[in-house]
């Protein structure tokens, strides 16, 4: 679990120029490191880095040792948890909106997956990939697919997909990590 103080590092880095206008915030990111855990793509802390930054090229100092401690220690916890057979649970903002931090985290989950689209459909089964993906893809907010739209606006069916996503994460975590 990262503390407070993980997270409030982590967000000054991902809101430091050049990069804060494209980053993502800290839900943002915590959907990059999973989508990273579930996966097929194990990414290195220089992917998460540059996906959650929105940074073409990284820093010539390099990345700063606290965001690959945090990337590394919370892609552990959510490693951890699935293989004792528990339920991602994603982070709840302490204020504001739930929906638009769930949106961020589906934005940087789904940015991760679309990354490395043709890994993900080549490992499993496209169309059971592709049908646990919904929520994610839904929630994101990156398509202007009317259904999509149509959910989106529907606080019920919003709240019905939300609550579908653990179970989504550790299915897809099953797909590409169970052994036969």
């Amino acid at each position: 679990m990262l503390s407070n103080s993980d997270i409030e590092a982590l967000e000054d880095i991902l809101f430091a120029e050049p990069w804060g206008e494209d980053a993502l915030d800290f839900f943002g990111f915590h959907g990059v490191v999973c989508a990273s855990v579930v996966g097929p793509a194990e990414l290195s802390a220089e992917d998460i880095f540059r996906l959650a930054t929105g940074a073409d090229q990284l820093p010539d100092t390099g990345i700063p040792e606290v965001f690959r401690r945090c990337s590394a220690q919370l892609a552990n916890d959510m490693a951890h948890a699935l293989d004792m057979g528990q339920a991602l649970e994603l982070p709840e903002p302490e204020d504001g909106d739930p929906m638009n931090a769930l949106e961020n985290w589906c934005a940087g989950f789904v940015d991760t997956f679309l990354e490395h689209e043709e890994e993900w459909l080549e490992a499993s089964s496209e169309e059971e990939t592709a049908d646990l993906m919904v929520p994610m893809l839904t929630l994101s907010g990156l398509f202007d697919d009317e259904d999509f739209q149509k959910v989106r606006n529907s606080e019920k069916l919003s709240r019905q997909m939300a609550d579908a996503i653990p179970d989504s994460l550790t299915d897809l975590y099953l797909l590409f990590h169970a052994p036969d």
